[in-house]
């Protein structure tokens, strides 16, 4: 086995303490009053309805507007966009055709303080209208609708000749909205675009140069956009137009079903667990326990940054109880392939080999049960993502309150079970081969090996 440099230990261990310190507590710093998120933490992510609460709104078409079939489906279609667009998974949303009607369901936003569902339904509900227009001011026909977009993303554009490095917010158009775009910008180049929601202009940006490639980008030199800028931008022109306005008939909270409390004990269970399985670790594989539970870590931070929106650009995910079982069964996936290389590399040990050709030949021949056993949880979770997941293939089996609940558990799951192979696997292996190269644990006994005679 061709041995890894000492110092690699050392440095994906540093690394794996410093994402694990940071999915958990973020990166915060203060400007006057405005606290500025770098990172996102725990604290940032958005918990589900079973666990914080939330909002119930009943919304109809506006006074006179008799909406037919195809129109209710159309506004579940979008209202279900501008959910999915703000990563909230845990909802329930059904219409009710013969009453013209559509409940829907919600979790408060991770930051929400006054608890207030009458401005939580707010955007929900906008009817938002999209134009662009030449110039600054909504003159004449518009060049463009929301229809000629296709879609729009924010984005993180690294520095390219003069352009700084800076969030941006990329914009693909249909077919017909690629001539009509290219059509505007040859006729318009040192002129402004302005985007409007109905009576508001949500950017203005200068046409730099003819764009007839199908996409844009949308920058800000003077005053360039902040993460959540770039992100509120593209949400808002993703979210499309309402066929008709909408009334909110009625709306109201929703008690959690566990509470916050219950969270908090959860918390500290876990920690203790994580205690638990440090001690246990150690003290059976010595050694091997010990890389194997930094790698823990490891696959726990990244779930961790799944879920929080770990970096500002993206939102945070919507958090259930199915979620967090996710999120531990794949930890004891986890744990269970570090127990197995260990067990592999204790039995090499035992036949009498060096530790190098044990360690080499342990990882080696525990490598195929570990894929063995991770890849049949993938193919579920993927079914279970793609079954319950925004889609909705199957609500109609299954019912639509069961969809998030159990999107979240196949979210939470894959992507556990993806860090478990980054770190649990690879990282790991690294990091057990650098640290087996130190003169003073060099002890066949420190990996589980007969006691010298």
């Amino acid at each position: 086995m061709k041995r890894i440099g000492k110092p690699v230990f050392f440095i994906v261990f540093i690394l794996i303490l410093f994402l694990t310190y940071t999915s958990v507590f973020g990166i915060y710093s203060e400007n006057g009053d405005l606290t500025i998120t770098h990172i996102k933490g725990i604290q940032d992510i958005r918990w589900g309805i079973d666990i914080k609460g939330g909002v119930e709104a009943v919304f109809t078409p506006e006074k006179g507007v008799d909406a037919t079939e195809d129109q209710m489906n159309s506004v579940k279609s979008i209202l279900d966009i501008r959910l999915v667009n703000q990563n909230v998974t845990d909802y329930e949303l059904y219409p009710d055709f013969s009453n013209d009607r559509i409940t829907v369901r919600f979790p408060w936003k991770s930051d929400e303080e006054n608890y207030d569902p009458g401005e939580a339904i707010t955007e929900l509900a906008a009817t938002a209208k999209m134009t662009f227009y030449v110039g600054t001011q909504q003159t004449g026909e518009p060049i463009l609708t929301g229809s000629d977009v296709q879609s729009a993303a924010a984005r993180y554009q690294q520095a390219h000749g003069t352009d700084p490095a800076q969030y941006v917010v990329e914009l693909n158009f249909t077919n017909e909205g690629k001539t009509k775009f290219a059509e505007a910008t040859k006729n318009n180049v040192g002129n402004q675009i302005s985007i409007w929601m109905d009576d508001t202009c949500i950017s203005a940006p200068t046409v730099n140069e003819v764009i007839d490639s199908g996409s844009c980008v949308i920058n800000s030199s003077s005053n360039p956009f902040t993460a959540e800028q770039a992100t509120d931008l593209a949400n808002k022109i993703n979210a499309g137009a309402l066929p008709f306005g909408l009334t909110v008939e009625s709306y109201g909270t929703i008690s959690p079903s566990l509470g916050t409390y219950a969270l908090k004990a959860m918390a500290i269970a876990s920690i203790a667990a994580l205690c638990f399985i440090f001690l246990f670790m150690c003290i059976m594989y010595r050694v091997p326990g010990f890389v194997a539970f930094i790698a823990l870590l490891g696959q726990l931070s990244v779930s961790i940054m799944a879920v929080s929106g770990y970096f500002t650009v993206f939102p945070s995910f919507t958090m259930t109880i199915p979620g967090i079982a996710g999120m531990i069964l794949s930890i004891g996936m986890g744990v269970d392939a570090n127990i197995i290389t260990a067990e592999r590399i204790k039995d090499e040990l035992w036949t009498g080999k060096t530790l190098d050709g044990c360690i080499a030949n342990g990882t080696k021949g525990s490598l195929s049960a570990i894929i063995d056993g991770n890849i049949t949880i993938i193919i579920v979770a993927i079914i279970l993502i793609l079954v319950f997941g925004p889609a909705n293939v199957l609500s109609s089996l299954f019912g639509v309150s069961t969809t998030g609940l159990i999107y979240a558990f196949g979210y939470t799951l894959l992507v556990g079970v993806i860090a478990n192979f980054i770190m649990g696997v690879a990282a790991s292996r690294l990091m057990l081969r650098s640290i087996s190269g130190l003169k003073f644990l060099r002890n066949k006994r420190l990996y589980g090996g007969k006691k010298k005679s």
